[in-house]
């Protein structure tokens, strides 16, 4: 899936009010971190993930393993918050073409 620059603006401006529903801590990713990142996805389509992470390098590594575990692309990233979209199989946002 691979989303226009003009539907990842409209995600970026639908998720600006979204609180972080996933919180990935020290431990990293677990089989249980991304077992509740496909539930909100399935249930909300549109997150926000915050990733606390000590480097550059492995907070881009962590979202780039929650984006290809959870089949959802990567709307937007800003310090160490990440917005991830996978549209649901009846799908409640309606993008833009």
């Amino acid at each position: 899936m691979s989303l226009t620059s003009n539907q990842k603006k409209f995600l970026r401006q639908r998720a600006h009010h979204l609180k972080p529903v996933v919180i990935v801590g020290q431990h990293g990713l677990g089989e249980n971190i991304l077992a509740e990142v496909d539930n909100a996805l399935a249930h909300h389509e549109l997150i926000k993930v915050r990733v606390n992470a000590a480097d550059r390098e492995e907070r881009q590594q962590l979202i780039e393993q929650i984006s290809a575990q959870s089949q959802a692309e990567q709307v937007q990233l800003i310090g160490h918050v990440a917005v991830f979209y996978r549209p649901a199989e009846e799908p409640k946002i309606q993008l833009p073409r």
